[in-house]
């Protein structure tokens, strides 16, 4: 007996009763990028594996655990893409995008990663990113976290979010701040679980992030990376701040919040929610002065963020969200009204393209017709036999509202759809 067929654990079809909450975010995304004057890129799924040590990091859990990697039949080894910042620069600097010029671009697509699947974290999961180039300053970093409020707003969800900020400071900064946190943690290794002790020569910054509740006590008397900041990078931070503040935007700043990798600088933030347990953090970004020349461009001032698709939809599932359903459903009788029909569909797609139109297709009773109609959510039913089709009319079946059938003229029937929406 052969092998049932099924999903690869951790990747999962969206089935078309989910699809509606998808399309919502994509929509709105779509709009929010065009208000702010932003570009799609779209970027393979197969990268260099070459590409992602060289700008993760070869000791980072990613690339040494989390990777779908493999070699080609060339024998180049490939992989997966785990995250989108990564391929956005790699495009860029193969076609030009970067010099002497500046970009906002956004993308979104499915990322993967081999980690133990949960709710709201998957093995092939989606993002939304967004990456702006060629900026420096405080005010694109304070554009891109009021966009994501803005979709927000769109989304109904502004109210179950809340921002979180911190400053990096410079890359020689957060060099010393390293040299103080990893003097700080040897002082106190037999409280380290055996995942901070492996950081603590590798990655000494991501001990701030272990969820470990036996930790939690010592990482909050850790040195703060806000006290080893010098001026500029303070007044960068403050800066920041203020934009938020005149713009309504509430944030808490967490000195706990940083980004393990070499190339961030300045700016991190994060919009989480209580409403999904562990996988709280919806949308993070942060400045990346250093990932440009890290992969062997000119050193280019970057920012982005990137946002959870699933926890977004989870998100969005919460609420009770409009049906989206056609506004007709058209049944038919006899081979004339089957072939009119095809033709009247056409006609009312033709005046009405914002508003869908199903017809029927294939042989059935009236009766089974109104109850596939009935099954779509369509809001009207019209109908279409010999005697319509003799009379130069067409039947009109309300099915969410208790009113009488009626019979139109034909030429009247775009009119009567356009003004029952």
């Amino acid at each position: 007996m052969s092998k049932k067929l099924q999903a690869i654990r951790g990747m999962h079809d969206v089935l078309p009763d989910k699809t509606p909450v998808w399309q919502r975010l994509e929509k709105a995304m779509f709009e929010v990028c065009q208000q702010y004057g932003y570009s799609e890129i779209r970027m393979p799924l197969v990268e260099s594996t070459d590409l992602f040590c060289r700008s993760i990091g070869e000791v980072t859990d990613i690339v040494e655990k989390e990777m779908y990697t493999f070699e080609d039949r060339n024998g180049d080894s490939l992989s997966l893409r785990p995250e989108g910042t990564a391929s956005c620069v790699r495009a860029g600097l193969e076609h030009g995008l970067f010099y002497n010029q500046t970009q906002r671009l956004w993308y979104q697509g499915p990322m993967f990663r081999h980690e133990r699947p949960q709710k709201g974290r998957y093995r092939q999961f989606h993002q939304i990113g967004i990456e702006c180039f060629g900026m420096a300053g405080a005010e694109i970093e304070a554009e891109i976290i009021l966009m994501s409020y803005r979709l927000w707003k769109k989304l109904g969800l502004s109210t179950e979010l809340a921002l979180e900020i911190n400053s990096l400071g410079t890359s020689d900064e957060r060099l010393r701040y390293k040299e103080v946190l990893v003097e700080f943690f040897n002082q106190h290794i037999d409280q380290l679980d055996e995942d901070s002790k492996r950081r603590l020569t590798s990655n000494p910054l991501r001990i701030l992030d272990s969820k470990n509740p036996a930790m939690q006590a010592l990482i909050e008397s850790a040195p703060q990376l806000i006290n080893s900041i010098g001026e500029a990078s303070r007044l960068h931070f403050e800066k920041l701040q203020r934009y938020l503040t005149d713009a309504g935007v509430s944030f808490v700043h967490n000195p706990r919040l940083v980004r393990g990798l070499d190339y961030y600088s300045h700016t991190v933030f994060e919009w989480v929610t209580s409403s999904l347990g562990a996988q709280g953090t919806v949308c993070a970004g942060g400045r990346y002065d250093g990932l440009i020349e890290q992969l062997g461009g000119k050193q280019t001032p970057a920012v982005g963020l990137a946002m959870g698709v699933e926890r977004l939809v989870l998100l969005l599932e919460q609420h009770e969200l409009p049906l989206m359903a056609p506004l007709a459903y058209i049944v038919h009788q006899g081979a004339a009204g089957e072939a009119y029909s095809l033709q009247l569909a056409e006609k009312l797609r033709d005046q009405l393209p914002d508003e869908g139109i199903v017809l029927h297709c294939g042989d059935a009773s009236l009766k089974s017709q109104f109850k596939k109609a009935d099954k779509t959510g369509a809001k009207l039913a019209i109908i279409i036999g010999e005697q319509e089709i003799e009379q130069n009319q067409v039947a009109i079946k309300f099915l969410r509202e208790r009113k009488e059938q009626l019979q139109l003229p034909q030429e009247q029937l775009i009119s009567f759809l356009k003004n029952n929406p």
